[in-house]
């Protein structure tokens, strides 16, 4: 059971790295048209956060399953589940039909999914959930950006 767990942390982590940058495109003429929040930290902040968010989201995650208790191991899952799915569907509205209000909400919904997320895991792993932290800023710094644009920009623009 802990060994499944594990697999499917390391799956949904796979799966939400894939997917959310099917539609992320940061190149496109629409994005470089939009005006970036005061706040936008430069390209390579995000170049060096994305890879360190999945790792340690793998890292909790197989540690959650091989060593708490299987209630807070599935937990985390769910949680862990619920943020990649919220995190996908803003890069899908904000990138694809480009519904700004609507992909700032989502993403609220995910930074705010990361409080119990890390909750769970200081409960099962103590001090390991302190890998968690920067992702959990990196998500409502994300959120933010994505109502700075919203507020800037429009409620939903179009291509």
């Amino acid at each position: 059971m802990r060994a499944l767990i594990a697999v499917l942390v390391i799956g949904a982590v796979i799966g939400y790295a894939v997917l959310s940058g099917v539609w992320v495109n940061t190149s496109g003429g629409w994005y470089q048209s939009l005006t970036q929040p005061a706040w936008q930290p430069p390209p390579w902040v995000f170049g060096l956060i994305w890879p360190y968010n999945f790792l340690v989201l793998i890292v909790v995650g197989v540690a959650m399953a091989l060593g708490a208790p299987l209630g807070q191991a599935w937990a985390y899952l769910g949680l862990l589940i619920g943020t990649a799915a919220l995190a996908i569907g803003w890069a899908y509205l904000f990138y694809v039909p480009h519904a700004l209000m609507p992909a700032a909400v989502c993403l609220t919904a995910a930074a705010l999914l990361t409080m119990p997320l890390v909750a769970i895991s200081f409960l099962g792993r103590g001090w390991l959930a302190a890998l968690l932290v920067p992702y959990q800023i990196w998500l409502f710094l994300a959120a933010s950006l994505s109502w700075g644009y919203a507020m800037a920009d429009g409620a939903t623009t179009s291509s």
